[in-house]
């Protein structure tokens, strides 16, 4: 089993190994004073580790309530929101109890939403079941739900506990969600660890589940720890998302979190070189590198359609955006440019 221990507003362990499900309640009983756990699943995961999760926190003595919602991004809205944090009010959960996270990113999301504005906010736990959420969502304390004006539009920043990644779970996980997941880690790579991004464009993620998970773990840690709310370097971890959420919010979320960041990161890293922002070649690799997992990497809408997109997301400020702009593999730089301006990246970036 690896740890990794995060030093933010709340100091908290990420623990990465296999078998971790089968005393995740012992761990959450550490922070659940009133005796009340309350897992938020969605009836994809939950049917597979439900029960599991459920054993085990009634075998620590703590009372278990569940609340399973349909799989998807279409899901993670103010409505869905609304009934979470109505049925805590149902089982009578207290500041003293405990939320759990059991899914991936969408379900962390959510519960972590609800757990940071229920009775003004009670601890919550992520247990991730998914390779994008293990390396990435889970950590940090994002927590949000989708407006239909975009991703991820109301929120708050809420630490877990504590995050118990079983990689376990990770065998049930589709292919699909599994190069979902790749494309995260070959953004960490692309961010800031070239020896990473090199890795796993050789070698398969799979091979190597805890060390990868680990490795982009403490990448995640060391940025939050300089910059909890964003406010600077922790911009860095949105790497293709400007065009990526844009490409999302098109599709009505058709087209998954991970393929569209591949997206973007092709645009983004097309539109550095041509600018000569980065070397020659960088796009090349990075191109193989996403093609090898099967991952997209352009799209059909155009540059219009995706700016108008990308000028509704939360990283505008003003009339200015700041685009995260790779320099060479395993180096990027913030830019902040005009909204206006935004086109001529689209642009450079392949898109007419």
């Amino acid at each position: 089993m690896n740890k990794v221990t995060v030093n933010a507003s709340k100091k908290y362990d990420i623990v990465i190994g296999a078998g971790l499900l089968r005393d995740a309640g012992q761990v959450i009983k550490n922070f659940c004073r009133g005796g009340k756990v309350f897992t938020v699943s969605d009836d994809n995961v939950f049917p597979l580790y439900g029960e599991a999760l459920r054993t085990s926190v009634r075998k620590s003595g703590l009372e278990h309530f569940e609340f399973v919602f349909k799989a998807g991004e279409a899901s993670k809205n103010l409505s869905v929101y609304s009934r979470i944090v109505e049925n805590m009010c149902a089982a009578g959960l207290t500041r003293g109890d405990v939320a759990v996270a059991l899914g991936g990113g969408i379900t962390g999301d959510i519960t972590g939403f609800a757990a940071a504005t229920y009775r003004r906010g009670i601890a919550f736990v992520q247990v991730p079941t998914s390779l994008l959420a293990d390396v990435d969502s889970s950590v940090g304390g994002k927590t949000a739900v989708d407006l239909d004006n975009g991703k991820n539009q109301v929120g708050a920043f809420w630490q877990p506990s504590a995050v118990i990644c079983d990689t376990d779970t990770l065998k049930t996980l589709p292919e699909e969600e599994y190069r979902n997941g790749c494309a995260e880690i070959i953004k960490y790579g692309m961010l800031g660890d070239g020896d990473l991004f090199y890795k796993v464009k050789n070698v398969p993620v799979r091979n190597d589940y805890s060390g990868i998970i680990t490795r982009c773990v403490e990448m995640k840690r060391d940025i939050v720890e300089r910059d909890e709310f964003e406010s600077g370097d922790r911009m860095l971890l949105n790497l293709g998302h400007t065009f990526g959420h844009a490409v999302e919010k098109l599709s009505g979320f058709s087209i998954a979190h991970g393929k569209a960041v591949a997206i973007g990161m092709n645009i983004i890293t097309t539109a550095a070189v041509k600018l000569g922002l980065a070397p020659k070649g960088t796009e090349t690799v990075l191109r193989e590198a996403l093609l090898s997992y099967g991952l997209p990497l352009s799209t059909t809408y155009g540059s219009d359609e995706i700016c108008r997109a990308a000028a509704g997301d939360k990283k505008t400020v003003g009339e200015s955006i700041t685009l995260v702009v790779p320099t060479d593999v395993g180096s990027c730089r913030l830019i902040r440019v005009p909204v206006e301006d935004l086109k001529n990246y689209a642009l450079a970036g392949g898109l007419k």
